[in-house]
């Protein structure tokens, strides 16, 4: 990968869902005792003590005037994100992502970040990403080392910035522009009170979320490399009321294939025809229906063909066959995605998957294949731990409390990548709808409330030892 700076310079080549407690493979440090102490220490922070929701008025000196901040900033904070969405980045618009990328670069080298971008090979077809990193302590740090995670690709572009009372809408204004403007505004805030100082904080804003590049290991290389440097991350998708995120579900693909003896049909389910490759093809898709379900686990087949030909070429969503109403099908494909809480759980659906494609009838056969997408953000102990820093912030500020979200309601996001390497919250940016649609907006009233949330929850982090 190459990585360049913003002047081409080349640096170097409201409901509670409990999901089970996932004990996952972390760096040895990183043991469950010191995840316990570590939940020991949010709970000892200024303010984070009261059992109900409180007042403004109790927290910290500091913090209030952390708070204070961000209300002047507001104004501020809605003409940052008007720009950002006037700059078109569709993930395929490379130029326009990377200039979404030198927007939100030149706020945060103001703010004294080290800002680069990272170059992708070009054959992967994507922009690239921004990180930004501070260091305002060298290699001592005092306090967790915290990632934050957001992504400048939209789904959807054209739709200008355009404000209408306490809302703002425009293509990308709320997945995940917004949760960009969270970022920087929550950032810019804790450096005009000085409490950047002594902290490391690094910034990761990829470029292609929306549909992440191949392979992952290069697309999500610089992700990945920041995730190791760090204790904590902290991932900027649209905010829900009264909800954040300790787990998301992963996604994987699959293709079936069956196969049956082909001839006249007056003969089907005979010794020497058998039942044909359709009915075959319904009898494993109806044992998936019927012997797999379990919490968090989806399996679709989304496309399916069959008949004396059948075909579905490779990265197409489109099939085709052929075939006659006298004659046995000889062959079906069927491609469908596979969603799931933990690898763990992934790996058992695809053994128990397997085994009802080998229970094959008569003259009749079948082969499955898995393909892997993006991996799943499994809840820890460490995730939870950070849910109750976040719920002692959101009641300090008297916005409520704040519990796990159902998994099942969130889709794949970056998190999920480095999920096994580092406690992690997800769900932190703006509050919107209509994500990935025409008229998608956020609700500028709440924006200062959830910059004032990332602010002091990054204020009490950088202060707690790390794990």
């Amino acid at each position: 990968m190459e990585v360049e700076d913003f002047h081409g310079n080349n640096l170097a080549s409201t409901h509670s869902w409990r999901t089970p407690e996932v004990s996952m493979s972390r760096r040895s440090s990183r043991s469950l005792a010191a995840l316990v102490l570590f939940a020991a220490a949010l709970a000892a922070v200024p303010g984070a003590s009261a059992p109900a929701p409180a007042a403004k008025s109790g927290l910290a000196a500091t913090e209030q005037r952390l708070v204070a901040r961000v209300d002047a900033q507001r104004e501020g904070a809605v003409e940052l994100l008007r720009r950002a969405v006037d700059q078109p980045s569709a993930t395929e618009n490379l130029d326009g992502v990377r200039k979404t990328g030198a927007i939100f670069a030149a706020e945060l080298a103001g703010l004294g970040f080290a800002t680069r971008w990272i170059e992708l090979p070009a054959e992967a077809g994507r922009a690239g990403h921004l990180v930004a990193e501070y260091r305002g302590g060298g290699r001592s740090v005092a306090g967790a080392r915290i990632l934050m995670i957001g992504h400048l690709d939209t789904v959807l572009e054209g739709e200008r910035f355009r404000r209408e009372g306490d809302r703002a809408f425009g293509s990308g204004v709320s997945d995940m522009k917004g949760g960009d403007v969270v970022i920087v505004e929550a950032l810019r805030a804790l450096a005009g009170e000085g409490l950047l100082a002594g902290r490391q904080v690094i910034v990761v804003l990829t470029g292609d979320e929306e549909d992440a590049g191949e392979p992952h290991s290069v697309s999500r290389a610089a992700l990945l490399a920041a995730a190791r440097e760090s204790d904590i991350a902290l991932a900027f998708e649209g905010a829900v009321p009264g909800v954040a995120v300790v787990g998301r579900r992963g996604f994987a693909s699959w293709r079936l294939e069956t196969s049956g003896s082909t001839g006249h049909s007056a003969r089907i389910f005979g010794p020497d025809r058998g039942d044909g490759a359709i009915f075959e093809m319904a009898r494993i898709l109806t044992a998936f229906r019927g012997e797999l379900p379990e919490p968090y686990l989806t399996f679709n087949p989304s496309v399916v063909v069959g008949g004396t030909t059948a075909e579905i070429p490779a990265g197409t969503a489109a099939g085709s066959a052929t075939g006659k109403h006298n004659v046995v099908a000889a062959r079906t494909v069927v491609e469908g995605d596979l969603r799931f809480l933990t690898a763990e759980q992934r790996d058992l659906a695809e053994v128990r998957m397997r085994a009802i494609v080998a229970r094959s009838s008569p003259q009749s056969g079948g082969t499955i294949a898995f393909f892997h997408g993006m991996p799943s953000m499994a809840p820890t102990a460490g995730n939870r731990a950070l849910l109750a820093a976040l719920d002692r912030v959101s009641r300090d500020l008297g916005t409520g409390a704040i519990v796990e979200q159902d998994p099942n309601e969130r889709g794949a996001g970056d998190i999920s990548f480095v999920a096994d390497l580092l406690p992690g919250l997800d769900g932190l940016g703006a509050l919107g709808e209509q994500e990935h649609a025409r008229g998608e907006y956020v609700d500028l009233a709440e924006l200062p409330r959830l910059v004032q949330r990332a602010a002091l929850l990054l204020h009490r982090l950088g202060k707690t030892p790390a794990p």
